[in-house]
């Protein structure tokens, strides 16, 4: 069976009837908060057996289930995130992510936003916001460097290594 490229985004909206003997027991208080809903899981990794989930700090395991994948905008819940004002309308202010919810109806993101100890009221789509967070990655080399040669003499090496 091929397992699908990871970390992967996707939402569990529905119990599955089978009972709850898919959740790794040692996660089933912590993934019973997290789902049935409309939250925006990440799956991070499959160790042959379990998926192992995030949702912030909250992690998981959980054998494959259904759910509904979504398309990662490029925010994740603790990111530092600046609000893109439009004219007068809306407030500029830096905040962080707290809450990922998918919009089923609507086909998209929310965004729930902190400020210090403070919950924004309302929600944000991904158009409305600027990730501040750096979340660049080092490429991997696609050019095979020469070993150095050395160009010289016997002794000039030898005074070299000394």
């Amino acid at each position: 069976m091929q397992w699908p490229p990871l970390p992967d985004y996707g939402i569990i909206a529905r119990w599955p009837r089978d009972g709850d003997d898919f959740i790794h027991p040692d996660d089933h208080p912590i993934a019973t908060q997290c789902f049935p809903s409309e939250r925006v899981l990440r799956r991070d990794s499959f160790d042959g057996t379990y998926y192992h989930y995030s949702y912030g700090k909250f992690r998981f395991r959980l054998k494959p289930v259904m759910w509904l994948k979504v398309d990662y905008e490029g925010i994740d819940i603790g990111d530092q995130v600046e609000t893109i004002g439009l004219g007068l309308e809306r407030e500029l202010f830096v905040a962080t992510v707290w809450g990922i919810h998918y919009v089923r109806r609507k086909g998209r993101m929310v965004y729930r936003l902190r400020r210090g100890e403070q919950i924004a009221p309302r929600l944000y789509t991904r158009d409305q916001l600027k990730v501040l967070t750096d979340k660049e990655t080092v490429k991997e080399a696609n050019f095979e460097y020469p070993s150095p040669q050395w160009k010289g003499d016997q002794t000039d090496r030898e005074a070299f290594e000394e």
